[in-house]
Formats: C-alpha cells, sequence, structure tokens
C-alpha cells in the first residue's frame, strides 16, 4: 500500500446558515487518510460525520480551512470545476439510492461511465452490473428492483469508472440486515480489487465500521478520537 495521502484536511471548518441563524457543524477537523486505506466516521446523529463526508467529496464547501483530495486543493473550487474533478476520479453511494426512474439499471451505469469520458460506456457498465450480481436485471428500471437490488446498482454507478476514491454514506441505511450484509460485502471486495482504491465510509454500524482500517470518530462536530483495527 502507498504512504500517500489521498485526502488532507487541514483546519476545516463549516458553518451552514439555519433557521436560527448560522449553525457550526464542524471545527477545526486535521485528517489525513492514506491512499488505499478503508476509513469509518462514526459518531452520533448530529456530529457531523455525513457534513465531514461531503466536504471531502466537494458536495459541501467549507467554510475555512484546507481541504486537499488527490493532490488538489478543492477548497474553494467553483461548482462546474469540482465536477469535472469528480469525474472519474470519485465515487459517492448515498443511504438513498438516488437512481434515474425513467433509466433502466445498466443505463444508470452508463450514464456515469459516459459523463467520465469512457469509451465502451455500455459494455463497462453491463461488467459492473454483473460484478455486483445484477447482470440479469440490467433492463429492469429502478421501480421493478428491490431497495438491495437498487443500492447494488447504486454501487455499481459509483465504482463503474474505478474512481480513486469512494465515499458511501450510510450505505446500509436504507435495507434489512440480510442485504445490508451483501452490500458490505460487495463495497469491499469491489474496492479491494483495485489496491490503489481508498474507501471512506460513514456509519452507524459497528461490525460495518470495524471492517474498515481505520475509525475516525466524531462528537459535537471535532475529531474526538482515532482508532486502527
Amino acid at each position: 500500500m502507498s504512504e500517500q495521502n489521498t485526502v488532507i484536511l487541514k483546519q476545516v471548518y463549516l458553518s451552514l446558515e439555519g433557521n436560527a441563524g448560522k449553525v457550526e457543524i464542524l471545527h477545526s477537523i486535521d485528517l489525513q487518510i492514506t491512499q488505499g486505506s478503508s476509513c469509518a466516521l462514526v459518531g452520533p446523529s448530529g456530529s457531523g460525520k455525513s457534513s465531514l463526508l461531503m466536504v471531502m467529496a466537494g458536495l459541501e464547501q467549507a467554510t475555512k480551512g484546507s481541504v486537499i483530495v488527490l493532490g488538489q486543493d478543492i477548497s474553494s473550487m467553483p461548482e462546474n470545476q469540482l465536477a469535472q474533478f469528480r469525474r472519474g476520479k470519485v465515487g459517492v453511494v448515498f443511504q438513498s439510492f438516488h437512481l434515474i426512474p425513467s433509466m433502466t439499471a445498466l443505463q444508470n451505469v452508463a450514464t456515469a461511465l459516459e459523463l467520465a469520458g469512457t469509451s465502451d460506456p455500455f459494455e463497462r457498465a453491463q461488467q459492473k452490473l454483473a460484478d455486483v450480481g445484477l447482470a440479469h436485471r440490467s433492463e429492469h428500471f429502478p421501480k421493478q428492483l428491490s431497495g438491495g437490488e437498487q443500492q447494488r446498482v447504486a454501487l455499481a454507478r459509483a465504482l463503474a469508472s474505478d474512481p480513486k476514491i469512494v465515499f458511501a454514506d450510510e450505505p446500509t441505511g436504507n435495507l434489512d440486515a440480510a442485504n445490508g450484509a451483501g452490500i458490505t460485502d460487495i463495497l469491499f471486495t469491489l474496492t479491494r480489487a483495485q489496491p490503489d482504491t481508498t474507501l471512506i465510509l460513514v456509519t452507524h454500524d459497528v461490525e460495518l465500521a470495524a471492517r474498515c482500517d481505520r475509525i475516525v470518530h466524531l462528537r459535537d462536530g471535532k475529531i474526538a478520537e482515532r482508532t486502527v483495527t
């Protein structure tokens, strides 16, 4: 495993405007995540773990501090530049599947590959659906799929371009125990098949967190503890 850092956060703060005024979400976050490793962000609801993941993924802009991802400072990148930066390099999996309902499973995955500039998007999409055990469901629409199957499609979409980083925000949160375990196995199997791919996930699941190389505990928007598993 390379000792380079995929993500470096230096004195990161995040505040958002709420109904009652400014809300401080993250405070003085310093964090480095090694390339090719897996890291779980854990903590009680409202601790800032999902917000921290969104900042690292460039889906939320830090109020202050430095956010360096894959060697680039994304702290002040405009949205169009961030979108371009993420294409082909960053995969994101959410608790809600965010599939396009008018597209088949194959089209949902292939569209992400087309945006990344892949030359053979449908062939690659079909292979990635096979990797998650859904080759036989490629022509089905999201409403025809179970929750577990929809999350597998979302995983295939996130991993299709062999990204350097995979961010997963409560990837098993909407699934029952059996489906959640299946998604977890697929997530770790496919990311570890690419030795340089870094996995960063948010979870309340203690067993899922324990499968990561490292656990970062958040409390009240601050890093409270770091654990190597």
